[in-house]
């Protein structure tokens, strides 16, 4: 161009031209430099990344959280809270704890109802021995006993025999003039007699009540001294008699005493009638 100057290839010219020609001489330039910039901030990393140096010319990441400068935005609203989550699973059971303290003694309960009994236990040991009680009343006995003996020979025959050698009869039931015992206390007795024969045979009944109830009957042996007995148990009741006699005709009366030789007959009460 006439009386223009070109001195580089960036479109600027000196020389003399006018100022309207220069500005827009330079607008291509500027055009460029932009254009560089843009593809510069491009080429930074952007806000969410921030970056430092380790060395000339090498961008490393800031951490999070770190300043940015001018680059930080507004803070923004904080946001809605969102929707409960779901329950979680169950744990593991933990450890067992330490026993606690005993707790306050409770009111007392109703009282249960009776249960089975149960079965029988072992047999415990002795226990002690207890204080001697007091004497109690004693109880009464009920007697009634004789005993008596022949002192000469007898020879009546079916009558009672009077034994008038008295052993016993401290109650008095035995009377020696008739040779009866007459009962007093209702009961079962017990009777006996022990005879000597002498010189003949003997034969002797027990009667109760006019009844002969037992019978004896001993043979003599000659030149020879012997002797008969009996006993009976008798239920009689209060005036009931019992006695001996000899039966049958005299000459069957070997019923003998004297100093040496006995002939007796004995009662006594075992026990009396509770009703």
């Amino acid at each position: 161009m006439d009386g223009v100057l070109c001195r580089s290839q960036l479109g600027v010219c000196v020389g003399s031209v006018s100022p309207w020609l220069t500005v827009h001489m330079w607008i291509p330039g500027l055009r460029m430099l932009l254009l560089g910039a843009v593809l510069l901030l491009l080429a930074l990393p952007g806000h969410d990344q921030e970056t430092t140096t380790q060395g000339p010319g090498v961008l490393l990441p800031l951490p999070k959280g770190a300043c940015t400068g001018w680059m930080a935005g507004i803070p923004g609203h904080p946001g809605h809270n969102g929707a409960p989550g779901r329950d979680g699973r169950d744990g593991t059971p933990g450890e067992k704890g330490e026993k606690g303290d005993p707790g306050l003694i409770g009111p007392k309960g109703d009282i249960g109802e009776t249960g089975v009994p149960g079965a029988e236990g072992p047999r415990g040991f002795p226990g002690i021995q207890g204080r001697k009680g007091e004497p109690g009343e004693g109880a009464y006995v009920y007697r009634s006993a004789f005993s008596v003996g022949l002192e000469t020979y007898v020879t009546i025959p079916n009558m009672p025999i009077r034994f008038t050698k008295i052993f016993y009869n401290q109650q008095n039931h035995y009377d020696g003039s008739t040779g009866k015992f007459h009962c007093n206390i209702p009961g079962l007795y017990y009777f006996a007699y022990h005879i000597t024969v002498y010189m003949k045979d003997v034969k002797v009944s027990l009667f109760k009540k006019d009844k002969a109830m037992l019978f004896t009957y001993d043979q003599y042996q000659e030149n020879n001294v012997d002797q008969a007995s009996g006993s009976v148990l008798l239920h009689l009741e209060v005036g009931d008699q019992v006695w001996l006699q000899v039966y049958g005709e005299g000459e069957r009366n070997g019923l003998y005493a004297d100093n040496d030789n006995d002939s007796t007959f004995t009662g006594f009460l075992l026990y009396h009638d509770t009703n």
